[in-house]
C-alpha cells in the first residue's frame, strides 16, 4: 500500500537461547494507531526498540518508510538540575514549536520550573513535549501513563489524540491498559505468551465521540477485548 510506512515480516528475536518474538507480520499506515497488549515479557518493549533502531540484532524483514520517531518512556528521564524548557530544547532549538507544544500539553507558564517541580503527569507531558518537538513520522509510547491515577492519564490521552489529528502522525503503543488501548487506537494487536505471536488484530471502529470510557460502544468493545485477552 502506497500510505503504508512500516511492514513487517516474519520479524523474530531471541536473547541466546531464549526466544522472544516468533514470526510478527504487521503492517502500519500513515496517520494510524496502534496499541500492542501482551504478557509481561513477549517482546513488545523490544519491538519498539526494534522500530526506533535501538536492537539491531533480529532476524525477518522490516522496512521503514519514515524518517522521525518520537519515542516516550514509562520513566520521566527528565534531567533533574535544569528547566522543562532547556530539558526541550535538547532536542529542538524552535523554542516557538516547543511553546505550540508545551500550550497543547497545558504546560504553558512552567518553563522554567524544575522537574522536581512539577507532578509526575507533568513530566510525562513535558516527555512528549520532547518526543513531538522532533516533528515525528511515528509517536512509540511505552506505557507511558501506566504510574498516572485515571484522570490525569485520560486526560493526556485526550491531549494526544487532539494533537494527532491536528499533525497526523501514526502511533505504536504498547499497554496493559484496556481502557487506554481503546481511547488510543484505531487497531488493538493481543499478544500470545513468550516466544509470542499475534493472535488477534482487532479494529476499533469507534468516532472520537464514542471514545469516552463511559459510553456504551466502549464499554462493549472492551467486555469482547477482556475475553480474548483473559483467554490466552
Amino acid at each position: 500500500m502506497a500510505d503504508t510506512i512500516l511492514r513487517v515480516e516474519e520479524l523474530k528475536k531471541d536473547f541466546g537461547a531464549l526466544p522472544v518474538i516468533d514470526g510478527w507480520n504487521l503492517e502500519l499506515t500513515k496517520d494510524e494507531r496502534i496499541a500492542m497488549i501482551g504478557p509481561s515479557g513477549c517482546g513488545k518493549t523490544t519491538f519498539l526498540k526494534i522500530i526506533a533502531d535501538l536492537e539491531r540484532n533480529f532476524s525477518g524483514r522490516i522496512e521503514k518508510n519514515f524518517e522521525k520517531v518520537g519515542f516516550v518512556f514509562q520513566e520521566s528521564r527528565l534531567i533533574p538540575w535544569i528547566s522543562v524548557m532547556k530539558n526541550l530544547t535538547f532536542v529542538s532549538s524552535d523554542e516557538e514549536k516547543i511553546r505550540f507544544f508545551l500550550k497543547a500539553m497545558r504546560l504553558e507558564g512552567f518553563e522554567n520550573y524544575l522537574p522536581s517541580q512539577i507532578s509526575g503527569g507533568m513530566k510525562q507531558r513535558v516527555n512528549l513535549v520532547r518526543a513531538l518537538a522532533v516533528d515525528p513520522d511515528i509517536l512509540i509510547l511505552d506505557e507511558p501513563f501506566a504510574s498516572l491515577d485515571m484522570p490525569v492519564k485520560f486526560s493526556i490521552i485526550e491531549d494526544i489524540n487532539s494533537l494527532r489529528d491536528k499533525k497526523r502522525f501514526a502511533i505504536i503503543m504498547i499497554t496493559h491498559d484496556i481502557k487506554e488501548a481503546i481511547s488510543m487506537a484505531d487497531r488493538i494487536l493481543i499478544l500470545s505468551k513468550r516466544p509470542s505471536k499475534i493472535i488477534e488484530d482487532v479494529k476499533i471502529n469507534l468516532e472520537e465521540k464514542q471514545r469516552d470510557i463511559s459510553s456504551t460502544e466502549f464499554i462493549k468493545i472492551e467486555s469482547i477485548l477482556m475475553k480474548k485477552i483473559f483467554s490466552i
